[in-house]
């Protein structure tokens, strides 16, 4: 494990362990906080798992790191309880262009030499999932560009997903507007979806929003190291996006389809008529 990744586990061990006794159900750590495979270091595992119980707590983890038995790396959502990491993993599905894959790598390579592109190609995910905590909690992970995306979101809401995960990282964009702005994504993923959304970084601005995208409590921002307890109340039901999806957005390229179809023959028209 190199010392960057050393150094973020031990920060977030400890953050996370000023939690015990507060009446936290879930802890979510953000993107990459997690830099080793779970599955190679049983020692570190153990230590997720102690922290589980001593905080009384579930730990939601975002483990960035080659898994044996896979190609190329991986972003995985990790729930860990007190007995290890439990249930179903969750690999980032739709992965930032040249941020952590180059396309037409043949072609586009040379893009690493003069930037900060991806030297190696992220594995992507292929399947999303509601992971469920021992108290009954289902939870649907993202995972920071995928709140870009609604339709992600409102395939969780529909799988049976009372709450919505983002864990992030914005350290490329630091001391800039984008995590702010990142952040606000989750408010427009929670009015869509119907769920409350937590936004949780590594570095950047962590928000909560509930299931209406009204915020909940504080945000925590780029300038401070700290941990944030939230009051999160789980939704169930169905909004018209969860019901019907893009129609809004398909119904309206249609309006303007047939109101430009219109102009034109108008226009035809009237030429004709001179």
């Amino acid at each position: 494990m190199v010392p960057g990744a050393a150094q973020r586990f031990d920060r977030q061990e400890r953050l996370t362990a000023g939690l015990a006794g507060r009446g936290a159900e879930m802890v979510v750590w953000g993107e990459s906080s997690v830099g080793f495979d779970l599955a190679a270091r049983p020692d570190l595992a153990g230590r997720l798992a102690a922290l589980s119980r001593r905080t009384g707590a579930e730990l939601l983890v975002n483990v960035d790191a080659r898994r044996r038995g896979r190609p190329g790396i991986s972003k995985t959502s990790v729930l860990v309880g007190a007995s290890g990491p439990t249930g179903p993993r969750c690999d980032k599905m739709r992965l930032v262009p040249f941020g952590e894959y180059v396309p037409a790598r043949s072609l586009l390579g040379w893009a690493t030499s003069v930037g900060r592109a991806a030297g190696e190609d992220r594995h992507p995910g292929t399947r999303q999932v509601v992971m469920e905590t021992s108290g009954g909690l289902r939870t649907g992970p993202l995972v920071c560009f995928e709140t870009a995306f609604p339709d992600l979101s409102r395939r969780l809401a529909r799988a049976g997903a009372g709450l919505i995960v983002a864990q992030s990282s914005t350290s490329t964009f630091q001391q800039s507007w984008a995590p702010a702005q990142h952040a606000s994504l989750a408010a427009v993923r929670a009015a869509e979806s119907g769920r409350p959304v937590v936004h949780a970084t590594l570095t950047g601005v962590s928000a909560v929003f509930d299931a209406s995208g009204r915020p909940v409590g504080p945000r925590l921002g780029t300038d401070r190291s700290t941990t944030g307890l939230y009051e999160v109340r789980p939704a169930s039901g169905s909004t018209a996006y969860v019901r019907f999806g893009d129609w809004a957005v398909y119904a309206a390229v249609a309006w303007l389809a047939v109101a430009g179809g219109v102009v034109a023959v108008r226009r035809v028209r009237g030429r004709g008529d001179r």
